[in-house]
């Protein structure tokens, strides 16, 4: 029963230029650089043998992927398998494995979840404590946890999300993240199964899956994908901060100004030291000091503020 068994070395969360468009009303329009090709190369350099690409909202380039792979016979040890990171009525995110056809945002959790069903597809409760889109204490109700994502730069979002994991006896896995080359692959799992989407579904509903390597995203690839985004996104920034900080939007636009500069100069690098600093401040006092996590939602930069100091 088991001699077609292998531990597959694989990518459950990452994203590419199809995500684009889809992430939501309240984020950039541009949210990955990479394309189908640059994802492919990665991925094969990487060694893995599946890659679940999980766009925003779409299942949009998955047929593209397939064709392109098809016409490439490199690729051919590697599979590429459907998901989908749903956005729920709340702005926390799910992570859906194995569809057939998108589902659409907006939707609650437990809508989304009846909706995966449905498909037979298998849930993951990605960045589960950070700071904007998490489902923290809901991702209870997920087939599995992300109890390691590599964009959680701030760090006390993964410790807390580690000793949850812990408290609820949890069935773990990592995540990359993905939205740059570079950090396909960063973090991989392995799965017990053959290397079919039923079985890898079946393994994942049944936990036959541990994690295999993890790993943080460098200060160079952050900063490489907020130049995508910032470059690509001004007329999203003005309607942004004009809806939301109209009192600030001085700043916000000395800041647009000085990026654009020198977007790799020793002020943005500074900026960037700085805000991370800042990151982990307020990170620490909602995971472990009991502050209201709603306010990022909130978007009420003067208790930001306050957290910070």
């Amino acid at each position: 029963m088991y001699v077609n068994m292998e531990s597959l070395k694989t990518e459950l969360h990452c994203h590419n230029i199809f995500s684009n468009g889809h992430v939501g009303v309240l984020e950039p329009i541009h949210d990955c650089s990479v394309t189908i090709s640059q994802q492919l190369e990665q991925a094969h350099m990487e060694g893995l043998d599946v890659l679940f690409v999980t766009n925003h909202n779409t299942i949009d380039g998955y047929e593209q992927m397939l064709e392109y792979k098809k016409n490439h016979w490199k690729f051919d040890t590697l599979n590429v398998y459907p998901a989908e990171e749903v956005t729920t009525d709340n702005e926390s995110h799910v992570l859906v494995y194995g569809i057939d056809h998108a589902i659409k945002p907006g939707l609650s959790l437990h809508e989304i979840l009846d909706e995966a069903k449905k498909q037979n597809a298998v849930t993951i409760a990605p960045h589960p404590f950070s700071l904007m889109d998490a489902l923290r204490e809901d991702s209870v109700h997920c087939d599995l946890f992300e109890v390691f994502n590599s964009s959680n730069v701030d760090v006390y979002s993964n410790i807390k999300a580690k000793k949850f994991s812990e408290e609820k006896n949890l069935n773990v896995v990592a995540g990359s993240d993905s939205h740059v080359k570079s950090t396909i692959g960063r973090c991989t799992n392995l799965i017990h199964s053959e290397n079919k989407l039923d079985d890898i579904i079946h393994a994942m509903r049944h936990n036959q899956i541990k994690i295999n390597t993890t790993g943080y995203v460098q200060p160079r690839e952050v900063l490489e994908h907020i130049r995508y985004k910032i470059e690509n996104s001004k007329n999203y920034i003005d309607i942004h901060v004009s809806e939301f900080y109209p009192r600030s939007a001085w700043a916000f636009s000395l800041l647009y100004k000085l990026y654009m500069l020198s977007p790799e100069g020793v002020f943005c690098n500074a900026l960037y030291r700085i805000s991370i600093s800042m990151l982990k401040r307020i990170s620490k006092k909602i995971n472990f000091e009991g502050y209201n996590p709603s306010i990022f939602r909130e978007r009420d930069l003067g208790t930001i503020a306050k957290m910070i100091f």
